[in-house]
Formats: C-alpha cells, structure tokens, sequence
C-alpha cells in the first residue's frame, strides 16, 4: 500500500510539474504591446473580461475584438483608441491564456453589458472566432476581419449584414491559400481592403512576430489606416 501510494504521489507531482512547465511555457509566448499602446490603453477601462475603450455617442454600435493567439490585448489599443474617438465603443476581449479558441462565446459578456447592438471581429485565429460567434448569433450587425477569415463553422455566406476584410501586403504569418479559399464562406458585399507594405503584426502594435515579413511602412501608418478603414464601414451600420 505505501509502495502504490508514493507511486500515486509521483505520478501526480510529475503531472503537476508538467503543467505548470506548459503554462510557464505558454505565458512566455504572449507577445507584449509596445510602449505606445500600452500608452493608449491607459484609456480603457480593464476588467478580467476585456479592456473597454468608451465612445461618446451613444446609438452607434459597439465594436467587439478577438485577439489574435498569443497576442495580449492592450496590443490593439491604438486602433481602438481612434475608433472609440470616432464614436464607436470597443470591446477588447481578454482570453484564457490568450488564446480565442479556449473562450469562444466571450463577447456574449457584452451583449449583457450593454444595448448597444454588437459588432464583431478579430485578429488572425481570433476572427476565425469572430465569426464562429457570428455564424451563431442572429444579433449581430457586422462582421470585420484583420489578417483573418472565417472557416467552415463559421460561414457567413448567408449573412445579410456588412462584412469587412483588412489585410496587408506583406504579410508573412496569414496563409493567403487558404485565406483565398475561405471566401467561398463569405456574403457577396463583403468589402475587402489591403493595406500596402503593411504586416501581420502590425494589426495590432507588439514588434516582431515569428514568421512574419518586415513592413515598409510604420506601425503608426498602419495603425491609422486600420482604424480609418474600420470607422469609414462602421459609418454604413445602423
């Protein structure tokens, strides 16, 4: 009995250790926002469910955010910063060990937080998320995607809403084969638009991503083309 008991222990303190090994490890992936977005994000408001970013208009949408994998959200302050200036709240998601896929249904915290009606996007594999949500929920009043697209789970081939598409030319991490593909899961007046000599990475403000191709223009360029693009669409929704 005492010979099964300390092999029990063992076999517990090893599963232990190896958790706590992949969750360290898992952390130490999480990219870091820069220094200006952190310095914009000072002007959200931070819960454990999102990083909120208040609009003073008050019959305009709200902006829900999927953050890309591995991404902390205050990386996307910037552009969420000069939407919610433009009038349109967002919603930055925050996600078990940042990862969308690990919390899927989190933008149903704020369609309880407000009557805002919903708009929702994200990041890479958070706007495969997005949609995923979208495809599920018949309240939402657009769909936008930044490096990103639905799958088959989240078809939006019968969404009758406004869909925009932001991608970047020089893109090293977004599979452009099966983001090609996946159009067939979106409605005809989806809007696409790319914004030359910018990259993954710089969707969101956090330096270098592994596999990614170096931008020719700057993160700020980019950051403000992002957010002119996603305010002149959210302009059409109602």
């Amino acid at each position: 009995m005492k010979k099964r008991n300390k092999i029990l222990i063992g076999v517990l303190t090893g599963l232990v250790v190896i958790l706590l090994g992949a969750w360290l490890y898992l952390r130490a992936q999480v990219y870091s926002p820069s220094q200006p977005a952190q310095q914009a994000a000072e002007s959200a408001q931070v819960t454990n469910q999102w990083l909120y970013f208040k609009a003073e208009k008050t019959a305009t949408p709200a902006v829900v955010f999927y953050p890309g994998a591995f991404v902390s959200p205050p990386s996307y302050s910037i552009w969420a910063k000069k939407v919610a200036a433009a009038g349109y709240p967002v919603y930055v998601l925050q996600m078990p060990l940042a990862l969308a896929v690990l919390k899927p249904n989190a933008a149903d915290g704020v369609g309880k937080q407000t009557k805002r009606s919903l708009v929702v996007g994200g990041h890479s594999l958070g706007g495969v998320m997005a949609s995923r949500y979208a495809h599920a929920h018949n309240n939402i009043q657009g769909v936008f995607f930044l490096a990103s697209y639905p799958d088959q789970k989240g078809s939006l081939r019968g969404f009758q809403k406004p869909v925009l598409s932001i991608t970047a030319s020089r893109d090293g991490v977004l599979n452009w084969s099966t983001y090609r593909q996946a159009k067939q899961y979106l409605p005809t007046q989806t809007i696409y638009i790319q914004i030359k000599d910018g990259n993954h990475a710089g969707f969101g403000s956090y330096g270098h991503q592994k596999g990614d191709r170096t931008a020719t223009i700057s993160n700020a360029q980019q950051q403000e083309q992002i957010a002119q693009a996603m305010i002149t669409w959210l302009r059409k929704i109602h």
